[in-house]
């Protein structure tokens, strides 16, 4: 199959893919909008709270570590002293 081909082939796919949302679309276009910038919002905050967690959970990770290696200094200082 040519390149050509190809390429008339997706565009013609894409036309009528938008062609037939224009057509069976449940809202007008400011609702749809507004849709999608509604399930953006709610998105970005629930990514937001679970990125919050996670960096959480790492500060907590860095605390122990870092209470573990003090811990060993002082463990290894009073062993040579």
């Amino acid at each position: 199959m040519g390149e050509g081909k190809v390429l008339l082939g997706i565009a013609a796919g894409l036309l009528t893919g938008v062609a037939l949302g224009v057509m069976f679309a449940p809202d007008e276009g400011g609702k749809t909008r507004k849709k999608f910038q509604k399930q953006g919002e709610d998105l970005a905050h629930s990514l937001n709270g679970k990125m919050d967690k996670k960096f959480d959970e790492l500060k907590g990770s860095i605390n122990e570590l870092s209470q573990k290696i003090k811990m060993k200094k002082e463990t290894i200082v009073n062993n040579e002293s």
